[in-house]
């Protein structure tokens, strides 16, 4: 997929390199760093991706996403954002294909009794003839596979990459434990 695909509908400016650049995968993780690979330099509580902008150039990188202009040679596509966790939300659906748009979402907030409560909407979906996915702080349902969860909320790239996951296996309908901020 090209670049210029993944950032349909956002904000951007390309400071280097071709936004037609080709992008074999999308990371956030620059331990997972690939060749082809769009990076994006997320800033965290512990750790700020765009120190490893040059590590990540150095394993064969296409192109970076970034919220400041980062030092790395000029056949590297750097791509800046306002807001590189913002834009990996959208650049992530674009990635997967946009499978939301193929679930219906029901999202559970709360303080406390959002697990079971989206274990019952899912029971009851399922009962109605629905396929239905769940993602929660224990684990993630699709269909008869349950992967277990490292983080209370997943990334925006693993929301998306389990919704794909939900519509090739056919579900319809997808019940997420949600956190109002």
């Amino acid at each position: 997929m090209k670049c210029a695909q993944l950032f349909e509908g956002l904000s951007y400016t390309c400071l280097q390199g071709d936004i037609d650049t080709e992008i074999s995968a999308v990371v956030n993780d620059s331990r997972k760093l690939s060749e082809g690979c769009l990076f994006i330099c997320i800033r965290g509580a512990s750790f700020d991706g765009h120190t490893f902008a040059a590590q990540a150039v150095s394993q064969g990188v296409a192109a970076l996403l970034v919220e400041e202009p980062v030092q790395v040679p000029e056949g590297v596509t750097v791509i800046q954002v306002e807001n590189t966790r913002h834009a990996m939300a959208l650049v992530s659906a674009a990635w997967f294909g946009h499978p939301a748009d193929e679930l219906t979402t029901i999202a559970v907030t709360g303080t406390k009794g959002k697990t079971t409560t989206t274990y019952m909407i899912q029971s009851i979906l399922e009962n109605a003839g629905h396929k239905v996915g769940v993602i929660g702080t224990i684990e993630v349902v699709i269909g008869e596979k349950h992967i277990p969860v490292n983080n209370t909320t997943p990334e925006s790239y693993d929301i998306h990459k389990y919704f794909r996951e939900m519509v090739d296996a056919g579900c319809d309908a997808v019940v997420m434990e949600a956190y109002a901020q």
